[in-house]
């Protein structure tokens, strides 16, 4: 087998949620984040079963929680143009907050909210690029 084993446009990690409702799971993306649909496959019951977003130069994919398949909450970094403009969509969207906007140590601008679906989205802005020897310096001041 030759060539790039994922399909075009993806990365070779794509996170994939497991969600009891994945049209809500969707709504959310789309509000919080300006995720755009890229695929929506129907269940027998007529709710979406999988879908596939892309938020910025990735894609997220999701699919709902079945027999076997539970819904499991997991964490999410992304990177955003405005780390505080993201976080009042993303409450607008039925977001709670997790962690107010807030300059990090590392460089970023962070913030973290945790969708209706219970996953955590933790997502930033770099503010300022480090050396690894600045990086490693604040990080023996911060880091318990």
């Amino acid at each position: 087998m030759s060539g790039n084993a994922a399909p075009e446009g993806h990365r070779s990690v794509t996170p994939y949620l497991v969600a009891t409702d994945v049209d809500q799971l969707i709504d959310f993306l789309t509000a919080a984040f300006g995720a755009t649909e890229k695929e929506r496959v129907p269940g027998q019951d007529g709710r979406t079963g999988h879908a596939r977003v892309a938020i910025g130069d990735s894609f997220v994919m999701m699919g709902k929680a079945q027999e076997g398949f539970p819904a499991l909450p997991c964490y999410v970094y992304v990177y955003v143009p405005d780390t505080d403009a993201t976080y009042t969509r993303a409450l607008g969207a039925g977001a709670a907050s997790v962690q107010e906007p807030a300059d990090a140590f590392y460089g970023d601008r962070t913030a973290a909210v945790k969708d209706p679906a219970g996953n955590t989205w933790m997502f930033a802005t770099r503010q300022e690029k480090l050396t690894d020897e600045e990086l490693s310096a604040r990080a023996r001041e911060h880091m318990p």
